[in-house]
C-alpha cells in the first residue's frame, strides 16, 4: 500500500479539516478523539500500523478516500486532528 502525503502544510490542514468533518457527521467526533490518543503507543509504527486500520477507515470514510490513511501516518496530522475534532466538539457543545 502506498500512501501519496501532502506536499504542503496547507493540504495538510484541509486534509484533516475535511476527515474531521467527516468524523463530525457521522457522530463519531467523542469516539475518534478516543481512539487517536488510546492509538499513542503504536504511532511509531507509522504507515505500517495504517496496514491494519485501513479496512476501517474505509468503511467509515467511503472507497478509496486514503485522506484518513495520509493524516493518520504522519505524526502531526494526528495531532492536527485531535485538535480539530476537540475544536469542533467545543464548538457543538456551545451551540446547544
Amino acid at each position: 500500500m502506498s500512501l501519496s502525503y501532502p506536499r504542503s502544510e496547507e493540504q495538510r490542514d484541509e486534509l484533516v479539516e475535511r476527515v474531521a468533518r467527516e468524523i463530525q457527521l457521522r457522530g463519531l467526533t467523542g469516539p475518534a478523539v478516543h481512539f487517536l490518543e488510546a492509538s499513542r503507543p503504536y504511532r511509531p509504527l507509522g504507515a505500517n500500523a495504517m496496514l491494519f486500520f485501513d479496512p476501517v477507515l474505509r468503511g467509515l470514510f467511503g472507497g478509496d478516500d486514503a485522506s484518513a490513511s495520509e493524516i493518520l501516518a504522519d505524526e502531526t496530522g494526528i495531532e492536527l486532528l485531535i485538535a480539530r475534532l476537540e475544536e469542533i466538539d467545543e464548538e457543538i457543545t456551545w451551540d446547544a
